[in-house]
């Protein structure tokens, strides 16, 4: 070995390839995008809303589509992505997911635009694992821990700058939003067709569980539409019952699947059998709605009750946002020192904290009554999903690192896409009912249709206005307090049941990620370097 050569290995570091740079710009460009979607509509909901005379149970399918099909789609795309190869994966995702977007932009409906968001979800579950792995391939082996560093960096940043952008746009449009995307799609298959040249690796022939998935997806999709539909037709209303019950035979199904379809499963026995992975992905499934209630909710208070612009409402959430990538960044450290399930504990226990803190908030709090929970909130996500995916990912075999990544990654997403609909099911529930008790006390009368749209007017929906107009002029401003005050209401309750739940997912986290609760616990450093973000 040459005197370079010892010095270089010394190092730790290769030279990169021409073109690598641009290459990762193009990768993390198409990160950026997909995370983005997560969070920069949230801001929006409420001027869609007002564009389609719709309202939150409706207009909230714009974020939970997207979210639910790009975590149960995931998995797939990574293993298209195997036995096609990444770079066609990409291209075709890419395309999927820039064309959808073009057509989101342009949409004349609601339908349509939730449908828009459904190929952007399936687009986007093609481009994640095509990214993650040409990332790798990009990088020399001493580098290997620049890529998923990379990857989940620019993610966080897409997560936490998706509300400003999201503000800033629809300040102008919300559909701008979705134009956005287009280019820089458009920028980064260019890139990755002129820069990026990597062979595919010969492996096993694969597989797709498309059994499992497809019983998966539509049994929590049955599941989200009768949270849905029960506010309007009922818990007791036979059409929720069948997709109740329609939903948990497939769930069942998925279960009796799984073991037939062996190594190529969506979640594999081996996999199953595994305690702590398993807790680790109930307990991401658990903890996850605070994250997504919060980022879509908060944006809504803060435009509909404090009269906050898009943009605004966007800065606003930089409390909760700032100090996620903050507290994910000090994470490493803070694990390799106290531990996993210290660290995981606590995170957790923030995470119910925070959302708690925030239902006592009421119509007359200002800005300032949310920056508690906010940060509180902010602290508890950053310190929990950095380590509990490197608990879970260390959990199985190396072999099984990225299907680790992966599942968590869908557990963490589809549990996001369930919480919205419980929180939308509660928070619709509450404030309707606290409306009509509040209306009826006050003398007046209510329609049921009437309480459906009436908290449309806060967005400025013309069937809220016109609802609202039918109390007269002289109820009007009354009603309008109560139309307020009912809708914090929701908030509230809906905060209070999404604390309960994480609770219980800290409580999961205590006895059963991490080690045992009392006596030794895993040692951090022996399994794995550093906690991703």
């Amino acid at each position: 070995m040459s005197g370079q050569e010892v010095s270089s290995a010394a190092n730790g570091k290769e030279s990169l390839a021409p073109g690598t740079v641009m290459a990762l710009v193009a990768m993390g460009l198409g990160v950026l995008v997909i995370a983005n979607d997560f969070t920069a509509l949230n801001v929006a909901i409420p001027s869609i809303e007002q564009d389609f005379d719709t309202n939150v149970d409706t207009s909230q399918w714009v974020i939970n589509a997207y979210a639910l099909v790009f975590g149960m789609a995931i998995v797939t795309g990574g293993r298209l992505a195997d036995m096609l190869g990444r770079r066609r994966v990409f291209f075709i995702g890419t395309g999927l997911f820039a064309g959808f977007s073009a057509l989101g932009a342009a949409a004349p409906s609601v339908g349509w635009l939730i449908g828009c968001r459904v190929g952007m979800g399936i687009g986007g579950a093609m481009m994640w694992p095509a990214i993650l792995g040409m990332t790798f391939a990009a990088l020399p082996a001493s580098r290997a821990s620049l890529a998923g560093a990379l990857i989940l960096g620019i993610a966080g940043l897409g997560n936490a700058v998706g509300p400003l952008i999201g503000g800033a746009l629809s300040e102008l449009s919300w559909r701008w939003i979705f134009v956005l995307n287009v280019p820089i799609a458009a920028f980064a298959v260019a890139v990755t067709y002129l820069k990026v040249h990597q062979t595919r690796e010969e492996g096993e022939e694969e597989r797709i569980d498309y059994a499992g998935s497809a019983a998966l997806s539509l049994g929590l999709l049955l599941l989200l539409l009768a949270l849905d539909q029960s506010v309007d037709w009922g818990w007791g209303d036979w059409r929720i019952i069948a997709m109740l019950v329609l939903s948990a035979a497939l769930i069942v199904a998925f279960g009796f699947i799984e073991p037939r379809m062996g190594r190529d499963a969506l979640i594999p026995a081996d996999v199953v059998r595994n305690r702590e992975f398993i807790s680790c992905c109930l307990v991401t499934l658990l903890l996850s709605a605070v994250f997504f209630s919060i980022v879509l909710y908060v944006p809504q208070y803060l435009q509909k009750i404090l009269d906050y612009s898009p943009l605004a409402a966007g800065a606003g959430m930089l409390p909760m946002l700032g100090l996620f990538a903050l507290s994910s960044f000090v994470a490493s450290p803070i694990y390799q020192r106290v531990g996993a399930k210290t660290i995981i504990a606590a995170g957790a226990l923030l995470m119910a904290v925070g959302p708690f803190l925030l239902s006592l908030i009421g119509e007359d709090s200002s800005y300032g009554a949310l920056i508690p929970g906010l940060a509180v909130t902010g602290i508890g996500v950053g310190l929990f999903l950095a380590s509990i995916t490197t608990v879970a990912v260390t959990a199985l075999d190396p072999a099984r690192s990225s299907l680790a990544g992966g599942l968590i990654y869908m557990f963490q997403i589809g549990g996001g896409a369930i919480g919205i609909g419980v929180m939308t099911t509660i928070f619709t529930s509450s404030s309707e009912s606290e409306f009509s008790d509040k209306v009826t006390a006050a003398g007046s009368q209510v329609t049921e249709q009437q309480q459906h749209v009436i908290h449309g007017v806060l967005a400025g929906t013309e069937s809220g206005k016109e609802a609202l107009s039918l109390f007269g002029r002289s109820s009007a401003e009354r009603v309008l307090d109560i139309v307020r005050d009912s809708f914090v209401v929701g908030i509230q309750t809906g905060f209070r049941v999404v604390a309960a739940v994480a609770l219980v997912g800290f409580v999961i986290a205590l006895l059963f990620v991490g080690g045992r609760l009392f006596g030794a616990s895993r040692e951090p450093a022996s399994q794995s370097a550093s906690p991703q973000s």
